[in-house]
């Protein structure tokens, strides 16, 4: 049963808290999940959610540190000494770990790390620092299971044994040579049904997917979910095992990209959250705006050089949110699937056929829509070559809107662009433009003004 914060747990944390009641709030905690109490503490103010996290032992409060709001964990560790935080971050893995110590400030990176206790430890995570946060090496573990293509069986199950003891979940077993370069992996069930004294160059599996401390993390998640891995080995330039990355690790980097996509898409530059500042809201948001609100202007223009028009045929000017609406949906539409198939990987590079099913659909969806259009025209106006001018226009708009929708995300991603840009504003008020230069171009020719 998924777990619920109560008015009355909180309550009775608070009053535990205010008695100095450290013993019965342990009970109180203790058997709840780590995701659970960094919820509670969320609920808390500063002073009581750091008294808590003082209260429980390092094995837990370690866990709950990574599942904590970014401003409280950063206002908890401000409240810990170096000594404090290096025994959080010894019962961490150490990507967990490298992530923590990345926001700490230069000074108390190197006091924290001084005071970890493992000095194998210590150094895998000063490893992990000098790679980028978005590229496999900054957010691989280094924990994990290896042995020598050289031995046997009985000496790899000895040593993995002895390997295993520091990790919390092994997904796979990796073959090495003497010089650490990845080779394969070893299969649990070959080991098992295979003779001790088997050598492990004999049973090893060669074909094996890796990736480079270079790649970039969201290639790595395309890579595991196509090939649907549990975990991945990542290799160094020379092709050696330094750490593998983990399913769980992948999950993260797809709803982060998912987040920056919506964001993208709602027209905000930048990555921010709800509890932000109101000036890092408003850098965020401001620029697509004012875009807009220069497009849109170039867009009155277009509308005041046509008020003759407007005099003689006056349904020209009722019709015109009805044209931008359907030219931003249909343009926003096709971007959207185009943007969808470039991030699962249906979709690499620009297709003539699916360039033409698309272009297919809007002439389908417009045929309908001016058909509807030029039927409602009629009936309530029965202007009918202003009606027809319209009906030719909505189709030709919806055409243009469907084309740029489908090539700007696919022109972004050849030049490196994030294409999610395209699925928001700039698809929406481009096609307001064109659209109503579209329309008027159209019914001039049509109607002779």
């Amino acid at each position: 049963m998924e777990f619920k914060i109560s008015k009355d747990l909180i309550q009775q944390l608070e009053q535990l808290i205010q008695n100095r009641d450290d013993r019965q709030l342990e009970v109180l905690l203790n058997d709840l999940h780590h995701a659970d109490i960094a919820e509670i503490l969320d609920e808390l103010d500063f002073d009581e959610a750091t008294y808590i996290f003082k209260v429980l032992d390092s094995e837990k409060t370690a866990e709950i540190l990574l599942e904590l709001e970014d401003d409280l964990r950063e206002n908890i560790l401000s409240r810990l000494s170096p000594k404090e935080i290096a025994e959080e971050l010894d019962e961490l893995e150490t990507n967990d770990a490298a992530d923590i110590i990345a926001e700490l400030s230069k000074d108390r990176k190197v006091e924290v790390i001084s005071e970890l206790q493992d000095a194998e430890h210590a150094k895998d995570i000063v490893d992990l620092l000098r790679y980028k946060e978005d590229t496999a090496g900054g957010i691989m573990h280094k924990e994990l299971v290896k042995v020598n293509e050289n031995w046997n069986v009985l000496t790899c199950v000895k040593e993995m044994r002895v390997q295993a003891e520091n990790i919390s979940k092994v997904h796979s077993i990796y073959v090495v040579d003497d010089e650490d370069r990845l080779k394969g992996r070893l299969s649990l069930k070959d080991l098992l049904t295979t003779s001790t004294k088997t050598p492990i160059s004999e049973v090893y599996i060669r074909k094996l997917n890796s990736v480079k401390v270079d790649t970039e993390d969201v290639e790595v998640a395309r890579i595991m979910q196509k090939y649907d891995l549990e975990a991945i080995p990542v290799t160094d330039e020379l092709g050696r095992l330094v750490g593998r990355i983990t399913i769980d690790d992948i999950l993260d980097v797809i709803k982060d990209e998912a987040d920056k996509d919506y964001q993208l898409a709602a027209g905000i530059t930048q990555d921010v959250e709800a509890n932000d500042s109101i000036l890092e809201l408003t850098k965020a948001r401001l620029p697509w705006l004012l875009i807009g609100m220069v497009i849109e202007i170039i867009a009155s223009f277009v509308l005041k050089s046509n008020e003759s028009a407007f005099q003689k045929y006056s349904t020209l000017i009722i019709f015109v949110p009805l044209l931008s609406a359907t030219a931003g949906n249909i343009g926003v539409q096709a971007s959207a699937i185009v943007v969808q198939g470039l991030a699962n990987g249906t979709l690499k590079k620009f297709s003539r056929s699916y360039f033409s099913k698309e272009i297919a659909v809007a002439m389908i969806s417009g045929t309908i829509i001016s058909l509807l259009l030029l039927g409602y025209h009629s009936f309530m106006y029965q202007q009918y070559q202003v009606g027809l001018a319209i009906s030719i226009s909505i189709i030709v708009v919806i055409l243009f809107a469907a084309t740029l929708g489908t090539l700007v995300p696919l022109f972004l991603h050849k030049n490196k662009i994030d294409p999610a840009i395209a699925t928001g504003p700039f698809v929406s008020t481009t096609n307001d433009v064109f659209g109503i230069i579209l329309y008027f171009w159209i019914a001039q020719m049509i109607l002779g003004f």
